[in-house]
């Protein structure tokens, strides 16, 4: 059981979000997640799935014959043999990027990965699980994450923006706002009056496919 996961689904869409947001992507989900964050739209992959080999999981994502491959979850280090697959992926030429909730250790994350890290807000139900340790690991290769769920995890996000210089440490710093729980527009007004050096979001697959699984 080595060369094994435990896999939601694998499915070619466009990537919602993040810097690449647009393109044609491969999404490789785990299931499981130890975290519980209050807003998270991808709740059918905390349990179930099926175990699928290494080889299996290429040989489908290479029938796409993608660019960009992106392994999400769930929580996907929840699971150690996503170090394998990441690594497995970056040598077969793909783009490849790891969506973690930033409380589990990403030092092992190849290095030609762009590892998105979350930062999880007050609001979120989780901000006694970000693992600070990650920040000192992040290059420019990589990105951070807030999800915005009102004017006060607003106000936090940018201290912890301020507090560990992230546009100096991450490619992009990422402000995403929390369907239906704060306005798109007033995150977007409070970004340009505040002049953060960020990257304003929403989730393109929401807006597109009302954030049907498997698209």
């Amino acid at each position: 059981m080595q060369d094994t996961l435990r896999i939601t689904e694998v499915f070619y869409s466009l990537q919602g979000e993040t810097r690449t947001a647009g393109l044609p992507t491969v999404f490789v989900r785990l299931t499981g997640c130890p975290l519980r964050c209050q807003y998270c739209d991808s709740e059918y992959a905390f349990s179930g799935g099926s175990i699928r080999t290494l080889d299996s999981i290429l040989e489908q994502v290479a029938g796409f014959k993608p660019r960009y491959v992106c392994v999400t979850g769930g929580e996907p280090l929840a699971q150690p043999n996503a170090i394998a697959l990441l690594k497995l992926l970056c040598d077969a030429g793909y783009d490849v990027s790891l969506e973690t909730s930033g409380a589990l250790d990403i030092s092992k994350v190849d290095t030609r990965v762009s590892r998105v890290v979350d930062l999880k807000t007050p609001g979120s139900a989780e901000v006694h699980r970000n693992r600070y340790e990650n920040i000192e690991l992040l290059t420019p290769h990589d990105q951070v994450k807030f999800v915005i769920c009102s004017r006060e995890d607003y106000d936090w996000a940018v201290s912890k923006l301020i507090q560990y210089g992230l546009e100096q440490r991450a490619g992009d710093v990422l402000f995403s706002p929390s369907h239906h729980q704060v306005s798109a527009t007033d995150l977007a007004d409070w970004i340009v009056a505040d002049n953060l050096p960020v990257r304003f979001q929403m989730q393109l697959h929401k807006l597109l496919w009302n954030d049907e699984p498997g698209r």
